[in-house]
């Protein structure tokens, strides 16, 4: 009996064991994921965006869209994995929580006379080598109209000038990883993180974002963000609270005739080089100009950036 009482008893405990193995079993979705450990943020540079902060927040669904042309106003992507796309031809489209690949010249782009734009808490990116410009690919985000459009949370990288328009809101992205690539003139193609080519018509505000420009100078780095008078003086352009790096300088500021120009609170990162950019944090940068203001800018280590003359 002594020895009946004894496997009855292990019996008894395999039993409950298994109970409360069953019990704490994962349900049909599977266990969480572990998360993988962040990449050290360098001192001085902590508390701006990056892919935890960024891109969807929700599963998505695969479409294969190709190039699509969006032509009904009003229309919401939302939960998307696109292959392809978006060129946009309607008023008050949003893209959210999706993700494109493109292997065209842009991966959202808006076309002239048309307005309202957004692009939320997406992903960008794109396939190196497979892009029109000679394998390369050009603009995550385009606006060739004269209204805003509206950046917010996105994680961008691969296209050579990332975001590209005179006039937007642009806050809370992550871009990185750009890839540069020989136009079809065998030239290298100059990369930017934010680039505006001047005369723009409404405001440009670039707030609260990560703007890594990791490109070799010799292969086109020119700059993080890139205010350039290429079409007409550069005006109405917020830059507040950004982590800037890379280029041939970080910041180009707008030249000679650029106003309005606000440059306040940013950390130029030496993460790539001492200065920030190869050859300095910023040039360009008019201080005389009407309503131009540089206050609060630093290197990651606290020192003061002082900007070059315009001219």
């Amino acid at each position: 009996m002594t020895r009946l009482r004894l496997l009855l008893a292990g019996l008894a405990l395999l039993l409950c064991a298994a109970c409360s193995s069953s019990s704490a079993a994962p349900d049909a979705k599977g266990p969480p994921r572990p998360t993988a450990p962040a990449s050290p943020v360098p001192p001085g540079e902590e508390g701006f965006p990056d892919a935890r902060a960024t891109g969807p927040r929700i599963a998505l669904t695969p479409h294969s869209t190709g190039n699509l042309s969006i032509k009904t106003d009003g229309t919401v992507i939302k939960g998307w994995d696109i292959t392809g796309s978006l060129d946009v031809y309607a008023n008050d489209v949003t893209i959210v929580d999706s993700r494109i690949t493109s292997t065209n010249w842009w991966g959202i782009n808006l076309r002239p006379g048309y307005r309202g734009l957004k692009v939320l808490h997406s992903t960008i990116t794109a396939v190196p080598g497979k892009g029109p410009d000679n394998g390369g690919v050009d603009y995550a985000v385009s606006n060739m109209g004269t209204s805003s459009v509206e950046v917010g949370w996105c994680d961008i990288s691969v296209f050579g000038n990332a975001l590209s328009m005179g006039q937007g809101y642009l806050h809370d992205n992550y871009v990185h990883d750009l890839v540069p690539f020989r136009n079809t003139g065998g030239e290298w193609q100059h990369t930017d993180v934010v680039i505006s080519g001047g005369g723009n018509q409404g405001k440009l505000v670039i707030r609260h974002n990560t703007l890594l420009n990791p490109v070799p100078v010799d292969r086109g780095a020119s700059a993080a963000i890139g205010l350039f008078a290429d079409t007409g003086h550069v005006s109405q352009v917020v830059v507040e609270r950004n982590l800037l790096a890379g280029g041939a300088y970080a910041l180009y500021g707008g030249g000679p005739g650029a106003t309005g120009i606000s440059v306040t609170d940013n950390v130029f990162s030496r993460r790539y080089h001492r200065n920030s950019g190869v050859y300095g944090a910023v040039t360009a940068w008019n201080e005389g100009g009407a309503g131009n203001v540089w206050r609060g800018n630093r290197f990651s280590d606290g020192t003061p950036v002082v900007p070059r003359p315009a001219g």
